[in-house]
């Protein structure tokens, strides 16, 4: 019978960015465009929050783009 582990093992790290689950703007659409450049701002001022906020409205936000 194996001993249990009586020690922490190694860290587990998680990525925080993950760019293919990010929603895309809608081409041609002002509200999406803007959306995207909030959270280009936001991501480059390390506001992630925003990020995320703007990632929740863009997928919210198709209404009217069918």
């Amino acid at each position: 019978m194996t001993e249990p582990t009586t020690y922490s093992t190694g860290t587990l790290e998680l990525p925080l960015y993950l760019p293919e689950l990010e929603p895309t703007p809608v081409e041609g659409c002002a509200g999406c465009a803007e959306l995207a450049n909030v959270r280009d701002r936001a991501r480059t001022g390390g506001d992630l929050t925003t990020v995320t906020d703007c990632n929740v409205f863009l997928r919210r936000h198709p209404k009217g783009h069918q």
